[in-house]
């Protein structure tokens, strides 16, 4: 039970140090899309590291910016490596 709540005492704990309520609501905002990740099976950081390079790059249109997130982003990540296998 205890590893259960873990996260959820580490991340209350970790809030404390936002250091304004704005600095606070974009702590939550890049928690909220870490855990997203997580939940759908991706690596955060891997996603994170692609999704900020293709928005710096212009890759992906602003009216596109759903595409980017994670289970669209695995999605088409899977497409694109299956494509890849046929190819070879």
């Amino acid at each position: 039970m205890e590893r259960s709540i873990k996260p959820v005492c580490l991340t209350r704990k970790n809030s404390l140090f936002a250091g304004s309520a704005r600095g606070g609501e974009t702590w939550a905002v890049l928690a909220s899309l870490v855990n997203s990740a997580k939940l759908n099976g991706v690596d955060p950081e891997t996603w994170l590291a692609d999704v900020l390079e293709q928005i710096v790059s212009g890759a992906v249109p602003v009216n596109r910016l759903d595409q980017l997130l994670p289970w669209n982003w695995k999605a088409s990540r899977e497409k694109r490596g299956q494509a890849g296998m046929m190819a070879a």
